[in-house]
Parts: structure tokens; C-alpha cells; sequence
């Protein structure tokens, strides 16, 4: 396998009872860069992104991560390779009883022989590095929406990962606060040259944080481009998507059914 290729994903197909998710989905994630998969509510990203972690098994198919085979890893190869990853949660997903730093360094208390000390020093340069420095002690419950979501990216960076996840990163936010995040998703992947899938209906912040994009639209990856290439593109169904126009193909088959 090409020593560039990060992520290998080949014929993966996952049904949920009659429900076909995936169907011989194929996607390369190239070493390095920022991979944005965009589509419709219940077209698969989210179960695509548990698959390559390994947390769902697909009906057929392979991953690769890094040139690992996921699906024919072990419980304890599987858990060391996830230490590769980290993920940043449509919610934040932060313990409530637990503080800022607590949380950002939640990782490293499971995982390290890190004292309590060394979790928090590493825990406030992660948060300096997401502009939010000194609020280490501060509770979930006092943070604005869109601190949470930083909070949330300091605790994706905490183990330094070479990979990294982000489910909807955008969402719920202003659209100010949505550019912070886009502009810190791009600074991190400079600074630390991570690898990075993001999935998202946000096309304002797919387009500003991505290498490429992948489209996935009935089971499968219909489109993969640059941005200029996704913009531009012929694809009559990639274009009503990205343009959210009312009328086209996807909302002649919504009609339909």
C-alpha cells in the first residue's frame, strides 16, 4: 500500500436491519491532509466514521489506518491504535462533573503515568493553544457554546494524535464563532501535521478546511475533489447538495419516495 495513504477504506457496506448505510464504499485519506466527507442527514457519515475507529463492524469490506487492517486487530492492538486518534464531538460530549482541565486531560489520566500535575500542565498548553487559557478550573456549566467546542478540540490534541475526527464542528454555533473553529481546525493541522477527517452540512466551513472533499451519497463516495474541483463540478447531485438548492435530484427522489 502507498506509504502516503493514511486512512484505506475499500468495499465497505454496513446494513442496519433492510436498511443499506454503506454500499462498497471506497475512500483513500492521503497522509497529512484535511479529508471533509459532506452529504444528507442519515447518509452514513457518522457510521463511516465509527467504522474506521473501529467501533462498528461493516458487512463486508477493509480499513486501513496507518497500514493496520482495523477489522483484524485484537480488543488490545485495537485500543493502541485508537491512541493514534483523537475526535471532537458534535456536543463537545464534556463531563459535566468534571472542570475544564479534568476533561481536557481525561485521555492522559486513562492512558499515561502522567501525575495530576503533569495531566494539568498539559491540559493548560492545549487550551492556551485553542485561545483559552486560564480557565482550567472553570465547570462545563459556565462555559459558552462555543468554549465548550474549543474545550472539546484541546481534548482531541491532548496525546498529541495523528489522527483526528471532528463530528460537525460547526454546528450549533454563530457563524463567528463557526470561523474560529474553522480557523483553529486549519492552524492546529499546520502546527501539529495531523491528519484529518471532518463531516459536515456546513459547506461555509468544508470548503475553508479542506484538502478535499468527498460527497457520500447512497452508500457510497459519488465524489472526491478539491475544493475548486467540488465547486465547479458537473455533478448534478454533488451541486444541489453544495448550493442547497431546492430542486434537483435529491429532491426529486425525496418526492418520489
Amino acid at each position: 500500500m502507498n506509504s502516503d495513504i493514511m486512512i484505506h477504506i475499500e468495499g465497505l457496506s454496513k446494513s442496519f436491519g433492510r436498511k443499506q448505510v454503506l454500499d462498497g464504499l471506497e475512500l483513500d485519506v492521503m497522509r497529512g491532509e484535511s479529508m471533509v466527507v459532506i452529504g444528507g442527514s442519515g447518509t452514513g457519515k457518522s457510521v463511516l466514521i465509527k467504522h474506521i475507529i473501529g467501533l462498528l463492524k461493516p458487512d463486508s469490506g477493509r480499513i486501513y489506518v496507518d497500514g493496520h487492517d482495523v477489522l483484524s486487530l485484537g480488543e488490545h492492538d485495537l485500543g493502541e491504535l485508537r491512541k493514534k486518534f483523537g475526535m471532537l464531538f458534535q456536543n463537545a460530549a464534556l463531563f459535566d462533573s468534571f472542570s475544564v482541565w479534568e476533561n481536557v486531560g481525561f485521555g492522559l489520566k486513562q492512558h499515561t503515568r502522567l501525575s495530576s500535575a503533569e495531566v494539568r500542565k498539559v491540559a493548560s498548553e492545549k487550551l492556551r493553544m485553542v485561545g483559552l487559557a486560564g480557565i482550567e478550573d472553570l465547570m462545563p456549566s459556565e462555559l459558552s457554546g462555543g468554549m465548550r467546542k474549543r474545550v472539546g478540540l484541546a481534548r482531541a490534541i491532548a496525546m498529541e494524535p495523528e489522527v483526528i475526527f471532528y463530528d460537525e464542528p460547526t454546528t450549533g454555533l454563530d457563524p463567528i464563532m463557526a470561523d474560529v473553529i474553522n480557523e483553529l481546525i486549519v492552524d492546529l493541522r499546520k502546527k501539529l501535521k495531523v491528519t484529518s477527517i471532518s463531516i459536515t452540512h456546513d459547506m461555509a466551513s468544508a470548503y475553508k478546511i479542506a484538502d478535499r472533499i468527498a460527497m457520500l451519497y447512497k452508500g457510497r463516495i459519488i465524489e472526491v475533489g478539491t475544493v475548486d474541483e467540488i465547486r465547479n463540478t458537473s455533478n448534478e447531485i454533488v451541486r444541489q447538495f453544495i448550493t442547497g438548492s431546492a430542486v434537483g435530484p435529491i429532491t426529486m427522489e425525496v418526492t418520489r419516495a
